[in-house]
């Protein structure tokens, strides 16, 4: 059967609702122009018309009879007056055109005498940069114009640079990252320092966009955001680095924050983290966050280093495995997550060659978060025993397809004591507190387009998931909740997402329930380190 065409008005509906829009709006742009004169006498006998409100409300009541004498008194000598009716229609008219008129401040048409010199000082720093001898029509010279490099710029309110477009000749190497870095620096030392700048490199048009960023919020406490199986939020960042937001509350407000979402599992081409900051710059923050979200559908595994009890709030709690913080017990911890990693592998290769799905107990994520191991390796290496960091090789090598995710935090000093396993499967990079380009580089291996702080609050660095960009982060506030110095809301936040406690798997309880039958009950579950030695010594 033949189609039909769509009727007429359907299939050029759109053009013409297009064209009406257009025609609507040039419509009311015209009668605003025509109509300009008529709006801004209205908007003066309305101003007129409070004034005289006010001015009646604040005269006293004895003083009301007189007043309204004196206004009937002048009406009447003004309609005595030959042509007084209209000399007072013109007189208010005008007066309500003076008092009806845009009042805005009209803006500059260009920089005042500061902002002026101002950018004579970055245009007379950017000559050695962007001038050569070679050049017979030089852009940048001592003495040249600025108004010809700087085709857009923007001062805040303190008269600094806040967003500047600068022009450069095609001959500068902007594909170098030294050269680049050279003037990123200048820029940023002479704009004013104890800002962040984006600088966005045009290398077709030969123009470099620099503008300041506002500060990522650090009000945001832990909670429970909205995310899918498999995805953990790190942070926060700049709204125009991704397209997705997440729905936050903060006390009883209620805004949209960009996240910085990190994908783990079997389809993640990033499966393990790695952390690195100084002291105090919360990358423990950043590991209770993530032991907060992941015990949602997860099992944990925290191995501390540092032995400063960050992590003793979840100790005992449902998912939580065992928090270790001596070589021993981390030795036996990490031993057992190797032999349960293979495993998974094992179990989850034989479903597949009989062509059944995984068994159900290796579905269930298990997320190892060791916090300053290489203080466990130097004890190991005084005592002569095992490095625990050697025994991440399994669950790193092998964790995506087993549903094992390693996350290390570690410090400056100590990153070379890492492994070259960490190192090479731990694609996932954070970098918090200050930083300098050459360490953010090293770590990261990109530098960011901002320049790093000299002063952040914690929590605050760079995050860049595998080959991606290098982005803005902001943790959330994850305080320990043991901590003095924590403030009520925080730690009322985080005991909230804080599981039940769980009976210690080494304790029986103290009246053990009767069974209803005589089935042989269960046996007790094994603590963690009596698991690994039995799957050592299978």
């Amino acid at each position: 059967m033949a189609r039909r065409p769509l009727p007429r008005i359907l299939s050029t509906g759109s053009a013409q609702i297009a064209r009406s829009r257009e025609l609507a709006r040039t419509a009311a742009d015209s009668a605003t122009d025509v109509l300009h004169p008529l709006i801004t006498i209205t908007r003066g006998l309305r101003r007129l018309a409070a004034a005289g409100r006010r001015k009646w409300a604040d005269t006293p009541t004895d003083k009301h009879g007189p007043l309204l004498f004196l206004v009937a008194s002048v009406v009447l000598v003004v309609a005595l007056v030959p042509y007084g009716p209209l000399l007072a229609v013109i007189t208010l008219m005008a007066a309500a055109a003076w008092q009806g008129r845009d009042r805005a401040p009209a803006a500059p048409d260009g920089p005042d005498e500061s902002q002026t010199e101002r950018l004579k000082s970055l245009y007379e720093a950017l000559v050695p940069y962007f001038s050569t001898a070679e050049d017979p029509e030089p852009l940048y010279a001592h003495g040249g114009a600025w108004d010809k490099v700087f085709p857009e710029y923007e001062f805040d309110g303190s008269g600094r640079v806040s967003h500047l477009a600068v022009r450069y000749p095609a001959y500068f190497p902007d594909g170098e990252p030294e050269a680049r870095s050279r003037v990123e620096h200048l820029l940023s030392a002479k704009s004013g320092r104890g800002r962040e700048y984006h600088f966005d490199w045009d290398e077709e048009g030969n123009q470099l966009t620099v503008t300041v960023l506002a500060p990522l919020p650090t009000d945001i406490a832990a909670q429970r955001f909205v995310t899918a199986p498999g995805e953990t939020v790190l942070g926060f960042t700049d709204p125009s680095e991704v397209q997705r937001t997440l729905p936050l509350t903060h006390g009883e407000e209620r805004r949209d924050v960009p996240p910085v979402v990190w994908r783990t599992g079997i389809r993640s081409t990033e499966p393990h983290l790695l952390a690195v900051g100084q002291p105090g710059t919360g990358t423990s923050t950043l590991l209770r966050s993530l032991a907060l979200q992941v015990l949602r559908y997860g099992d944990i595994l925290i191995v501390e280093g540092g032995g400063t009890g960050e992590y003793a709030c979840l100790t005992g709690r449902d998912g939580v495995l065992a928090v270790e913080c001596d070589l021993a017990g981390a030795l036996a911890g990490l031993e057992w997550a190797a032999a349960e990693t293979e495993r998974r592998l094992i179990a989850v290769n034989r479903a597949r060659q009989e062509g059944s799905p995984p068994p159900d107990d290796t579905r269930r994520p298990l997320w190892l978060l060791l916090d300053r191991p290489t203080a466990l390796g130097h004890l190991a290496s005084a005592d002569g025993t095992k490095d625990p960091v050697s025994l991440l090789q399994v669950p790193l090598r092998h964790g995506r397809a087993a549903g094992v995710t390693v996350v290390v935090a570690e410090q400056f000093d100590t990153l070379d004591a890492l492994g070259d396993a960490v190192r090479q499967h731990a694609r996932a990079r954070v970098v918090l507190g200050p930083a300098t380009t050459e360490q953010l580089q090293a770590v990261l291996g990109a530098p960011p387009h901002t320049t790093p702080a000299a002063h952040v609050p914690a929590g605050r660095g760079y995050a860049r998931l595998g080959t991606g960009p290098v982005l803005r982060l902001q943790v959330p506030a994850t305080p320990d909740p043991y901590d003095d110095a924590t403030s009520d809301a925080h730690r009322q936040a985080v005991l909230d997402l804080l599981p039940p406690r769980s009976t210690p798997v080494d304790e029986e309880p103290a009246e053990p329930a009767e069974p209803e039958s005589e089935a042989p009950a269960e046996p007790v579950a094994e603590p963690l380190a009596a698991k690994a030695v039995a799957a050592e010594s299978s």
